[in-house]
């Protein structure tokens, strides 16, 4: 019977040893997690644990569950969790051999909630071993969570502004022509009496009375037709011109003007332009063949003589088209001078109804403060409620102020009235953001292209979405702080430091970038320098930087 114990339990011992016996406690020197601390992305907490399983610890009939979890104050969140399992398990989760343990990886993604800034990364063990059950101690393998990425603020984007077309001066050209008989320079008593010449004078003579009007020059441009050869008509478009002018100089003498600006004369020997614009307008029948033969020759005389050898149209040209050119264009270059911002501040203040919807627009953009802004385009959207640029302008200050539900609002009302419209689009997107909607703001900043304010839309949606490079190419050379920040979280420092000191009106965000830039090159004056304008600016952000594992290594304690 003794004979027989032996080898018994030398299986016992066996199976203990490689299947039977419980899975040893796992040390932390076992694990190593990437990054440590780890770091915000998005809105996700992402990370990988590397365990390196030691020969012959992992028993053959082990199933083990592995579940990150992330303790902070009196609170806990767990990830995805991870299996593994010995050589002897019929099963598809990775297989750790016993003989020669394995290097297994686990892992990391969660929710990210700014409480997790201070916190701790565990593993906590289940094993299943056939019918037995039972939990192996956790073991702590990282420590805390940067966020400095949460730092980018959709709340900071500037909104794109619909802009107003008020201009100030606006210049209108009037013209009349006088048209001359065949081979004549002289001006016929019937060119006179047009209504388009009396018109012109009028229109001169009263921008003269009328403060609002003012003659910038007048131009006279005499013209003759093609046919008959370059010197001939040299010498006729020079003559309408110098009959012309001295038409002109009468009419204002006449008239008493004297204010007309800076008065011009040219002439155009052969109009080969105008015949060509006029014939290519025509009913003319062999109108291509006229045009080919202006295309292929460049000669004027070359150009003459072969259409003149299309007898078949010569004569319909003769009579509907050659009679055109033959003329001197007056043109009275006139501004129209509109209110100045005076004059739309005190119109405003007495009598918004008075002013058009361009220059209640324009009126908003004369101040800079933003509850200025708010009044005029309130009365804008009530006088206006057909005008979008009410709405959106409206938004606009409404999400500087942060009241981004009103702004919401007037997005939307803008939206109705012009849906495609590219800067009510963009800042529909930024409402989106706000609220973490991602894909919808893609979308809406997608149908935004063009857009002055959109460079810092995009960026700052690469940075919340965790595609920092394409975020510092989004931004280009804006100076903002959300600019700086997806610099730092690129690692390009150099950069960060010049936008950070490139921003117009630094805030307390500014200071602490300019505090994490500090950390992160070892440069404790700017950190501590820094800290303490965020200290004067906002405490509750001082507060968040004593729990902010990128000054761990400085002590920042004593600023208040």
């Amino acid at each position: 019977m003794k004979k027989l114990l032996l080898p018994s339990a030398l299986a016992a011992v066996l199976m203990l040893t490689g299947c039977s016996k419980k899975l040893a406690q796992f040390s932390s020197d076992y694990f190593t997690t990437t990054p440590n601390p780890l770091e915000v992305v998005g809105d996700k907490v992402p990370g990988a644990v590397t365990g390196n399983v030691p020969e012959k610890f992992f028993v053959k009939n082990a199933e083990v569950t592995v579940t990150p979890i992330l303790v902070y104050g009196d609170k806990e969140t767990a990830c995805t969790p991870s299996y593994f399992q010995g050589e002897k398990v019929n099963g598809n989760h990775q297989v750790v051999p016993y003989e020669t343990g394995s290097t297994v990886t686990i892992p990391v993604l969660f929710d990210y909630t700014p409480e997790m800034m201070r916190s701790e990364l565990y593993l906590a063990f289940d094993v299943q071993q056939g019918n037995s059950q039972y939990t192996l101690p956790r073991v702590k393998v990282g420590e805390g969570v940067i966020a400095t990425s949460t730092l980018a603020s959709a709340g900071s984007v500037t909104p794109a502004i619909t802009p107003d077309k008020f201009q100030r001066i606006i210049n209108e050209k009037h013209s009349a022509d006088i048209k001359f008989l065949i081979n004549q320079t002289n001006i016929r008593a019937s060119e006179l009496k047009s209504e388009e010449l009396k018109a012109l004078t009028e229109k001169v003579k009263d921008a003269q009375d009328d403060e609002s009007l003012e003659v910038e020059g007048i131009s006279i441009s005499s013209y003759a037709s093609p046919e008959g050869g370059v010197k001939l008509n040299t010498r006729i478009a020079e003559g309408r011109e110098k009959n012309t002018q001295k038409y002109l100089d009468k009419t204002l003498k006449k008239n008493k003007i004297k204010e007309f600006g800076d008065l011009t004369a040219e002439f155009t020997a052969q109009d080969w332009d105008g015949f060509q614009e006029l014939v290519s307008q025509s009913n003319i029948q062999d109108k291509d063949l006229i045009l080919s033969v202006l295309s292929m020759y460049k000669d004027p005389e070359v150009r003459e003589r072969e259409i003149r050898n299309m007898s078949s149209v010569f004569d319909q040209l003769a009579q509907e088209i050659l009679p055109q050119l033959r003329y001197s264009r007056l043109t009275a270059s006139i501004n129209v001078i509109g209110k100045s911002d005076e004059e739309i501040q005190r119109i405003y203040k007495l009598n918004p109804k008075a002013l058009t919807v361009d220059e209640l627009l324009y009126c908003a953009t004369l101040t800079d403060d933003n509850d200025q802004k708010l009044d005029i385009y309130n009365t804008a959207a009530d006088i206006y409620s057909d005008d979008y640029r009410c709405y959106n302008n409206l938004g606009m200050c409404q999400f500087i102020d942060g009241d981004y539900d009103a702004a919401e609002a007037s997005f939307n009302q803008a939206a109705k009235l012009a849906p495609q419209n590219a800067e009510v689009k963009m800042n529909q997107g930024l409402i989106s953001l706000l609220n973490k909607n991602y894909s919808k703001a893609d979308a809406q900043f997608g149908n935004a292209a063009g857009v002055n304010e959109l460079p810092e839309a995009l960026g700052t949606y690469y940075i919340m979405t965790g595609n920092y490079n394409a975020a510092v190419k989004a931004f280009g050379n804006t100076k903002s702080n959300n600019a700086a920040l997806a610099q730092i979280l690129t690692k390009d420092y150099s950069a960060a430091k010049a936008t950070l000191a490139g921003i117009s009106k630094p805030d307390a965000t500014t200071h602490y970038l300019n505090a994490v830039l500090g950390a992160r090159t070892n440069n404790s004056d700017l950190v501590y320098s820094s800290l303490r304008q965020v200290a004067r600016l906002d405490k509750d952000m001082l507060a968040k930087a004593k729990n902010d594992l990128e000054f761990a290594k400085f002590n920042i304690s004593a600023i208040n």
